[in-house]
């Protein structure tokens, strides 16, 4: 459950900043290939999972490593299924 909420939460701050950044002109969306956004904020948002993962192998909490890496499998899987046609 940790990982899915820290996904979850990553991914509405990085989107969040994402759309700020591009109010405020900072970032220009036009010439990216489509979804670009929504691509780049999930995979970083997957990626957060790692410093979760870190922190409990750190404490010998395998069973709670297990269970993360496992979220993080399914997480990965479902942005492939989501979103691999748009990679290429």
């Amino acid at each position: 459950m940790l990982s899915l909420l820290l996904a979850g939460l990553g991914f509405g701050v990085l989107y969040g900043i994402y759309g700020l950044l591009e109010t405020q002109g900072w970032v220009n969306a036009g010439g990216f290939r489509p979804m670009f956004r929504e691509r780049t904020c999930a995979i970083f948002a997957i990626a957060l999972c790692a410093f979760l993962l870190n922190f409990y192998q750190k404490r010998h909490l395998h069973d709670t490593v297990r269970g993360i890496v496992i979220v993080i499998s399914l997480l990965v899987i479902a942005w492939l299924i989501v979103f691999g046609k748009y990679i290429f």
